[in-house]
């Protein structure tokens, strides 16, 4: 079915036969056996194809991206792969043009090399738009990818922080080739005011904290945007961006054993130190250790501006006032209530503003 209407329900009309469809369409029919994956912002399956493969098909939210934007990730992703680093690509998608609901698309092709003979070829199609309604002009966006499984990594052990950081050096390597034209840039604008003015308009601040929550984030932010001017000629390069280990798969032996990076969907424009300091331990008393371990790796490969450490807690304040904003914007999704009920308590905001001020001593120390 066409996408639901109702921006509180956006993914209502999209059930099982849905999914079998497109994949069936792009080239790549299902066995009908779904298993439908943990994914708050987009819709995620994991189905086995009758020539034996097990991939993963990812639906995206409607509105979220632009149709650039998700392909300026895809075009990311394949060069990442074709530098043997391990990530997963989408895979190609076949239209034969037989099945009318299915329409795809893909990156624009690389700009050609002063010294190569000719200009390369287009990138295959990674982007399918699937509608069962022809007559309308919205359409089921997705992409599919092929199943890799594994572990958490084992950020507390040093040999995998090292190999980790010499990982994402490579990374952010092929990352400062060129540029995002179409996709963010981390800053403190689009980042911290544009998503604290969201949650002041929304009115989600509750009450009972909101004065002390107003001026703490004011403070907070007036710190950051004195970090990021401090520091701007600082070079930005394209990111992860949501570096976390939770998207971090480790295989422990066989193909791709080691650390795998999956979920591009936030990749940015950014300092390198974004795609590191999440991958950091909680524990204070254990930070300067770990990140040791993480940049002598990193350094193996790649030279480290040591200014970006200053970036740290401006960055870490910056994606605690962007998350509040994100389950703001999803509030009229019933998923996200369900899932995140504290939200809209008062002990919420409470902590917030106490992290936050504990933000504004931190940031006045490495001031």
């Amino acid at each position: 079915m066409s996408l639901s209407t109702d921006p509180s329900r956006p993914y209502a009309h999209l059930g099982p036969d849905t999914v079998l469809d497109a994949l069936n369409a792009a080239g790549l029919p299902a066995d009908g056996r779904l298993l439908q994956l943990n994914s708050y912002e987009n819709r995620v399956w994991q189905a086995p194809l009758e020539d034996g493969r097990v991939v993963v098909v990812k639906f995206y939210r409607p509105g979220r991206w632009t149709d650039a934007q998700i392909l300026e990730e895809h075009a990311f992703t394949a060069e990442l792969a074709a530098a043997d680093l391990p990530v997963l690509a989408p895979l190609p998608l076949q239209a034969d043009g037989h099945d009318k609901r299915l329409r795809v698309s893909h990156a624009p092709a690389p700009a050609p090399d002063e010294f190569e003979a000719q200009a390369p070829a287009a990138p295959e199609p990674t982007l399918g738009h699937f509608n069962d309604d022809i007559s309308s002009t919205s359409a089921w966006r997705f992409a599919v990818c092929e199943r890799r499984v594994g572990r958490a990594a084992e950020l507390e052990e040093p040999e995998v922080l090292a190999r980790m950081g010499r990982l994402l050096a490579c990374l952010h390597g092929v990352g400062g080739r060129s540029r995002f034209v179409h996709r963010r840039t981390l800053d403190s604008q689009t980042f911290g005011h544009a998503a604290r003015a969201r949650l002041m308009d929304g009115g989600f601040v509750r009450p009972e904290t909101e004065d002390a929550w107003i001026s703490t984030s004011a403070q907070a932010l007036a710190l950051v945007d004195h970090a990021f001017a401090r520091h701007e000629g600082l070079r930005h390069i394209r990111l992860h961006g949501d570096c976390h280990s939770g998207n971090v798969l480790w295989r422990a032996e066989g193909e791709h054993a080691g650390p795998n990076f999956v979920d591009f969907d936030d990749c940015c424009m950014g300092p390198a130190i974004q795609d590191l300091w999440m991958l950091l331990p909680g524990e204070r008393s254990a930070v300067e250790a770990a990140l040791y371990h993480l940049l002598d790796g990193y350094r193996d490969f790649r030279e480290f501006d040591d200014r970006e450490l200053l970036l740290i807690e401006p960055l870490r304040t910056l994606r605690m006032i962007h998350h509040s904003a994100w389950l703001a914007e999803r509030w009229s999704d019933p998923a996200f209530p369900q899932a995140f009920p504290w939200f809209a308590s008062p002990a919420y905001w409470s902590q917030q503003t106490t992290e936050l001020r504990e933000q504004i001593e931190r940031m006045q120390q490495t001031t």
